[in-house]
């Protein structure tokens, strides 16, 4: 008898790819709150100003990599859709 995908256990390999991917949901959530505060209590200009500039690039790279990142994932679910 065969269990349904419902009625199965997960792997472990299942159970971390689960927790991942909740803690990145919670992670880019937080994120995005803290870029919001930023933009609404400070100006753009001000921002840069005070910022550690090199820090700042670094950020930029890694937001830009995680973006394309996210973007190949829309990308591959856009084409399964399409099937």
């Amino acid at each position: 008898m065969k269990k349904s995908l419902n009625d199965r256990y997960l792997k472990m390999s299942e159970i971390r790819l689960v927790s991942d991917l909740r803690i990145m949901h919670s992670k880019v959530n937080e994120l995005f709150q803290v870029v919001q505060t930023l933009k609404r209590r400070h100006p753009e200009g001000a921002i840069r100003q005070y910022s550690d500039n090199v820090a700042l690039e670094e950020d930029i790279k890694r937001v830009d990599e995680i973006y394309l990142w996210f973007v190949g994932l829309k990308e591959e679910r856009l084409r399964l859709t399409k099937k």
